[in-house]
């Protein structure tokens, strides 16, 4: 069984790589169902310079259609052991809202950290298995469902206080459901029912999100608050991920989750000779 994982790390900047074992991820070339795929894909991470692989078994793209329970567990069960096989000593993180998958992972793979997009609001059973099972957890913000939240957008009196009064209540009930406070860390949720100006505006204000104590997370990789402002594509923006990674750190962010592994630890790399 692997050690329970240091909470005290998720404090510090480092790069959280995506690895969708999924079919409908928003961008093309980060799908991948096959084992030797996936598994090429854990070695690429490691190598460019991750110390946490996500795996997720169910698309949060907008409009993205619902997967069953059975089918998410496989998806994921194909991921961590990948993760196990090729990279014991890495964290691994599991993107489910569903408090049976992540308490199935946790009883076969040993501490995840499990990296829920709804933050417990998906599942009533999710901050109850958490606490339960005594692994970090990631929230993040976001209004209805992948196939409605682009029609939430409606925030009084703005977006970003939304959001941190939002945190204030919802840590408050992980730590009542038995969630310590240091294995919490809040994921702003760049994209998920939010306009591109408002993506902006949170963004403006994250260091507000940062004040509340908790790690942040900050998810932005090749989203559309990126291509289209630059009028590209998910393929061409790259450069503009790591220029808004950098505002993410320098606002007092610690996770990246990001596509392109590499380019996100030379940011980290250099962010961290900037503070010295």
């Amino acid at each position: 069984m692997r050690k329970t994982i240091d909470a005290a790390a998720l404090r510090e900047p480092q790069v959280m790589a995506i690895l969708n074992v999924t079919p409908d991820s928003f961008w093309a070339d980060s799908r991948m169902s096959e084992p030797e795929a996936v598994e090429r894909r854990v070695r690429e991470a490691v190598a460019e310079g991750a110390s946490i692989i996500d795996v997720g078994g169910y698309s949060s793209r907008p409009g993205a259609a619902a997967v069953s329970v059975e089918e998410e567990w496989r998806r994921v069960t194909c991921g961590v052991e990948a993760v196990r096989r090729v990279a014991p000593d890495v964290t691994v993180s599991v993107d489910t809202f569903r408090a049976s998958v992540a308490l199935r992972v946790v009883e076969r793979f040993g501490p995840v950290i499990v990296n829920d997009i709804t933050a417990g609001e998906g599942d009533p059973d999710m901050l109850a298995a958490v606490a339960r099972c005594g692994v970090p957890y990631v929230a993040m913000h976001m209004r209805g469902t992948p196939e409605t939240m682009q029609t939430l957008t409606d925030y009084d009196p703005d977006v970003t206080t939304a959001v941190v009064e939002y945190f204030r209540l919802r840590t408050e009930a992980m730590r009542a459901a038995g969630i310590a406070a240091d294995r919490i860390v809040l994921d702003p949720g760049f994209g998920f029912a939010k306009t591109v100006a408002q993506n902006y505006e949170l963004l403006r204000g994250l260091h507000r999100l940062c004040a509340l104590g908790y790690p942040v997370l900050a998810g932005l990789s090749r989203k559309s608050m990126i291509y289209k402002v630059l009028e590209t594509t998910p393929e061409g923006a790259l450069a503009g991920t790591v220029a808004l990674g950098w505002e993410c750190l320098r606002q007092g962010a610690s996770i990246l989750r990001v596509h392109d592994v590499r380019e996100a630890a030379d940011t980290v790399r250099l962010f961290h000779a900037f503070e010295r």
